[in-house]
């Protein structure tokens, strides 16, 4: 691995002068989709760039699909290509828990080039456009009981190079990222891999997680308090590194986290409780109801909602169409790439995010 990573900077360079990808960028807004081949349809595609199929898994070093389910559902997502030439289908690797063999699979050159190939296998077989890596995490700890190692996060870059020499640039090449500083300062070497990806996708909520034990907002755009994790601080952290902005894609929750046994103080914000099970959007209108003991608020500094219910001592957190409207707008004057969201079949098929999204588009242009 030493020996290998002696002539790596010369290969990166290399890399990056032949097949850089350079593509004009308009304002992307990307779906990650876990849906089969028929509720796509109940959705306004017109209003995507990307559909992000999730997910593909490394199985034996390879690149593979799992089943006839999984397969129906990219073959019909590649056919609203005929209705939409300008969407692009991707399929993406991993999620949470579903990458315990990477960090194990990407150590070697030889698992890399292997991984690669079968990337490049599949997406001719589908016509997908292209891949996105979503690696919970390198070199971090992530999902509990999956390796990792230090040497994932150069292992990382190597992959990347790996993939972009073998997709060429012919496919399109990201990443999801972790929103939350640890990620940013020790899994990625940035200056490395963003020349070679078309864009990385932050993954700027579950920043109040299901293993935290105090509430706050999960997908708040900006930072409260010094310490508080938001979009705009990861924003900020890699534009002062010099990312090009147009490559930093934001994301949007349609979902919110709910703890428990959380006292009323402060509306139950940065209260001790236990995460329970949440609410997608589309059952917003549903469970997060006065009826239902439920009072909505909205911290404007922040710009994120969250509710608290004083008979059931709960507190939840999560994105509504206000700040999904923030965050657009935040995106479209930032000059950054676009905003994805997780995920499409957690929202309202009408009058959702994603129309939220799309109407605040149009407002700026």
């Amino acid at each position: 691995m030493k020996k290998q990573f002696k002539w790596m900077p010369l290969v990166g360079a290399l890399v990056l002068l032949c097949i850089q990808p350079v593509r004009a960028q308009d304002f992307s807004v990307i779906a990650y989709y876990t849906g089969d081949d028929k509720a796509i349809d109940r959705y306004e595609v017109d209003k995507l760039t990307h559909i992000i199929f999730s997910f593909g898994h490394l199985k034996d070093g390879l690149f593979r699909i799992d089943n006839a389910r999984d397969t129906a559902a990219i073959r019909h997502l590649v056919s609203l290509k005929q209705q939409h030439p300008k969407l692009k289908i991707m399929l993406s690797l991993g999620g949470w828990g579903g990458c315990e063999p990477c960090s194990d699979a990407f150590s070697t050159a030889d698992g890399r080039q292997r991984f690669a190939r079968s990337v490049k296998e599949v997406n001719d077989y589908f016509g997908t456009d292209g891949i996105d890596l979503d690696w919970e995490y390198p070199a971090i700890p992530g999902h509990p009981g999956h390796p990792y190692k230090p040497e994932d996060r150069e292992n990382f870059t190597a992959l990347v190079i790996a993939l972009r020499e073998v997709l060429g640039d012919s496919n399109e090449l990201s990443f999801a990222a972790g929103g939350f500083q640890k990620f940013l300062d020790e899994s990625v070497e940035w200056h490395k891999v963003m020349p070679l990806v078309d864009r990385v996708n932050i993954m700027s909520y579950d920043l109040v997680h299901g293993y935290s034990t105090v509430t706050g907002h999960h997908t708040p755009l900006y930072s409260v308090g010094p310490d508080e994790e938001s979009t705009d601080r990861a924003v900020q952290y890699l534009t002062k590194l010099g990312i090009p902005p147009e490559k930093l894609v934001i994301g949007a929750a349609f979902y919110a986290r709910v703890w428990k046994d959380v006292a009323p103080e402060n509306n139950g914000r940065y209260q001790p409780g236990e995460h329970t099970n949440g609410f997608h959007f589309k059952r917003y209108e549903q469970e997060l109801t006065a009826e239902k003991g439920w009072r909505y608020h909205y911290d404007e500094e922040a710009e994120a909602p969250y509710w608290y219910n004083t008979k059931e001592r709960k507190y939840a957190t999560g994105d509504n169409i206000r700040s999904v409207t923030a965050k657009t707008r935040y995106a479209r004057e930032k000059g950054l790439g676009g905003i994805m969201f997780w995920e499409l079949t957690l929202d309202k098929e009408r009058g959702g995010l994603l129309d939220a999204i799309a109407t605040a588009i149009d407002r700026i242009q």
